[in-house]
């Protein structure tokens, strides 16, 4: 790999590890992972900060890498054992605070994923919010990443996401 290419993917790294700023809200330390590779279903993740007086709301989300793409969270069934569910009337983000998406708890789901989610690549999500309308993200896939206290990925039902993984 010559100086250039280099140059140019380290100055793309660092601009994709930076956060995304629109109408007050700042989307930080967003990353996108499969379960495994060659999985059906993926998942964002990231903090969303609201520099506003104002509360808003994450309503929805979308994405070209996957056939469908909701809110998600997990629901204790009782026994050990957690379900997916979507949020239909999405994330509450206070203002002057913060809402995390992160493994195990709330999050950007995506179904039916178009196109295998590849390491160090990235992923454009469009989040929507009922006041700051649409933010563009481009998030990095991290499919290394390991969160302490991620739920353990065999004891999910997933009979609700329509992938089955």
């Amino acid at each position: 790999m010559s100086f250039t290419s280099k140059f140019l993917a380290t100055a793309v790294a660092v601009a994709m590890a930076l956060p995304a700023f629109a109408d007050g809200m700042m989307i930080n330390d967003a990353y996108a992972r499969t379960a495994m590779k060659g999985g059906k279903s993926g998942a964002a993740f990231m903090q969303i900060m609201n520099h506003t007086d104002t509360d808003d709301r994450l309503i929805g989300a979308a994405s070209d890498i996957a056939k469908k793409v909701e809110l998600h969270t997990h629901k204790d069934m009782g026994e050990g054992v957690m379900k997916m569910v979507h949020v239909e009337e999405g994330f509450a983000i206070p203002a002057g605070g913060m809402h995390a998406l992160a493994r195990g708890g709330d999050h950007v789901m995506f179904m039916g994923l178009t196109q295998d989610m590849i390491q160090g690549e990235t992923v454009e999500v469009t989040l929507t919010f009922e006041k700051a309308g649409d933010i563009v993200v481009q998030i990095p896939v991290d499919l290394e990443r390991q969160d302490h206290g991620a739920m353990q990925h065999k004891k999910m039902d997933h009979s609700n996401t329509g992938s089955g993984s």
